[in-house]
Parts: C-alpha cells; sequence; structure tokens
C-alpha cells in the first residue's frame, strides 16, 4: 500500500468545519472513481511536544490518502494530469483552498522486511 502524507495550512478565509466536510465530499468522489482507496480524518500539528522535531516546516494541518498499489497512485495522477470531470474538478476546488502544501509519498513494507528490523 502507498500512502500520500499532505501537510498543508488552510487559506486564511476557509472555515475548519467547512472544508473537513467538503474533504469527506472529495474522498467519497476519489473513491467511488477507484482512484483512491481512502483516507484517515484530516488531523492538526502538535508540535508543543519533543516528539516534534521538523522545525523546517510550519505547516498546522495534515492528511493521509491511501492507495492499494502505484498502478492506483499513477492512475490518480493520471486522472489529475488528464483534467478530466468531475473528479478533477473537485481536486482543484480542494487544493486551491490550501497554502504552503508540502506532500509525501511512501509505501509500506513487505512482511519480510519487516520482520528483520531491529530496533536499538
Amino acid at each position: 500500500m502507498i500512502h500520500m502524507l499532505s501537510s498543508f495550512d488552510l487559506n486564511t478565509n476557509e472555515d475548519w468545519d467547512t472544508f473537513a466536510s467538503d474533504y469527506d465530499d472529495f474522498v467519497y468522489t476519489l473513491q467511488s472513481a477507484d482512484i483512491i482507496l481512502g483516507s484517515d480524518p484530516l488531523g492538526h500539528r502538535v508540535d508543543d511536544t519533543p516528539m516534534d522535531t521538523d522545525t523546517e516546516r510550519k505547516q498546522r494541518c495534515f492528511s493521509v490518502i491511501h492507495f492499494r498499489d502505484r498502478a492506483q497512485l499513477d492512475l490518480a495522477y493520471a486522472h489529475i494530469e488528464a483534467n478530466k470531470q468531475p473528479s478533477t474538478a473537485t481536486h482543484l476546488r480542494m487544493y486551491r483552498r490550501l497554502s504552503n502544501a508540502v506532500f509525501l509519498c511512501w509505501e509500506d513494507s513487505s512482511a519480510d522486511v519487516a520482520t528483520n528490523i531491529q530496533i536499538t
């Protein structure tokens, strides 16, 4: 499975509750089109703890979207690039409400690899 972490701030005129409701609709649209597997709930950063060590990025909000595999991830990106409606319009409407957005993708390790990791 591949995951995409989106760290972002909301534009100054955005209401969190309205954005969160619209985000749920956005996720449903992408799931219905089989472009994503799903997502975690939206969240707010907790940076007043020693556990948060990122001093370079100051974004206050985040989301995590899940893709079944690389093929689904690539399909989602191709869909956005092709400007297909209506999902692309929904994506652009969400994206335009963000500022300072940074995206990071990672893939789960296989079970065989994970069992050989030693934490020291």
